[in-house]
């Protein structure tokens, strides 16, 4: 291979692992041992293989997929190619960059400023390691403090909250160690849900202090 040859192979392969990471700007939050980021298609395959996991649809209290891959695939591109899905819905890596989960907000009321919120570690192998509350705390601090990811910055959150099952004590723990407190109860086709959210601590701006001051 000559020189010129094995320099373009090079940046070939830099540029496929640039695009396997993803750039600074799929990144939406950082905390201590997880990164929530944008979506890519190769996702699909991992939340195919946990969606259709019986054991794992419980704590959704949902019924597993059992659509045929590929149709899967096609519709999951579809939604985050031409709805808004790709700027509420969000995968979670751990600190090597494997993704292990996802994490999402929805239902979104403008009026009320506030919007639902969700949460999966899908890897079995993670869990009870503090991930699923480290990506939970990453997100509501960036949806607080920086606004929507959807590109409507001006439309903060001033609440979050989340629903989940009244038998699952870890998530519920992990949930209340993210800052979450729990609310009230719902029901839902049987299930009995816990409710928990987290508001927006309102900081006085310099410009108020200062008038409030003189």
């Amino acid at each position: 291979m000559s020189a010129g040859n094995s320099g373009e192979a090079h940046t070939a392969t830099a540029a496929r692992v640039s695009a396997q990471r993803g750039s600074h700007d799929d990144v939406v939050a950082r905390g201590r041992r997880t990164v929530v980021r944008r979506k890519r298609l190769p996702d699909a395959a991992d939340e195919y293989r946990w969606r259709s996991d019986p054991e794992l649809a419980k704590f959704d209290a949902s019924r597993p997929v059992q659509t045929p891959f590929e149709a899967y695939e096609r519709n999951w591109s579809f939604d985050y190619r031409f709805t808004d899905m790709a700027g509420r819905s969000f995968a979670i890596e751990d600190e090597n960059g494997r993704h292990i989960g996802n994490v999402m907000y929805y239902n979104i009321d403008s009026a009320r400023s506030e919007a639902e919120l969700g949460v999966s570690i899908g890897e079995p192998e993670r869990w009870s390691q503090g991930y699923g509350s480290d990506a939970v705390e990453a997100l509501v601090k960036a949806l607080f403090d920086e606004g929507r990811p959807d590109g409507r910055a001006s439309a903060r959150l001033n609440r979050l909250y989340l629903h989940t099952l009244d038998w699952n004590r870890r998530a519920q723990r992990a949930f209340q160690k993210a800052g979450f407190t729990v609310s009230g109860t719902s029901w839902r086709d049987g299930h009995t849900f816990i409710v928990m959210e987290s508001r927006r601590i309102w900081a006085p701006s310099r410009t108020a202090v200062r008038e409030a001051v003189a």
